[in-house]
């Protein structure tokens, strides 16, 4: 297995190129349970190059009905990325100051019920994140109402 850079640059030019709008590539969830965690994979997919075909554990997708729940689902994509040890992303939790463009903010209640995944599109004194359903743009963390944050960083990808 080999390692490869994740293209922060590349990421974060996806997001804010779709963040107000959607890539008739893929299909839209809004109508259906949101389209923030689906977003974000985009993201992710665009600065990593690289799915992971494991069925049902990996993360993916090929079209709305053949896809894993890693690419739409919180929960889902967040135990994909940090227990990943084969192909595609991976990632790990830090504090809020040890982020970077590209990387991941997940939001969540208070008992731990993670419901939102902003992409974090820049750093600069504030958290600016892009974010679909609820769509924006380089919307400053602070302005969200939540009451647990956890952070992914996206430490690389790997390959065959």
């Amino acid at each position: 297995m080999r390692e490869l850079p994740y293209d922060r640059a590349a990421a974060t030019n996806y997001a804010r190129k779709w963040a107000l709008d959607r890539n008739p590539a893929y299909y839209n969830f809004d109508k259906i349970g949101g389209d923030c965690t689906y977003f974000t994979s985009q993201c992710l997919f665009a600065g990593a190059r690289i799915m992971n075909y494991t069925s049902v554990t990996g993360w993916f997708y090929r079209s709305s009905y053949d896809r894993t729940p890693s690419w739409t689902g919180v929960e889902y994509l967040y135990n994909f990325l940090v227990n990943n040890k084969s192909v595609g992303p991976y990632a790990h939790v830090v504090s809020e100051d040890e982020v970077m463009p590209g990387d991941i903010v997940q939001l969540g209640t208070a008992n731990g019920d993670f419901y939102h995944s902003p992409f974090i599109t820049a750093v600069n004194g504030d958290i600016l994140v892009a974010a679909h359903t609820f769509d924006a743009l380089d919307r400053p963390l602070s302005t969200y109402t939540y009451d647990k944050a956890r952070f992914l960083h996206i430490d690389g990808v790997r390959t065959w």
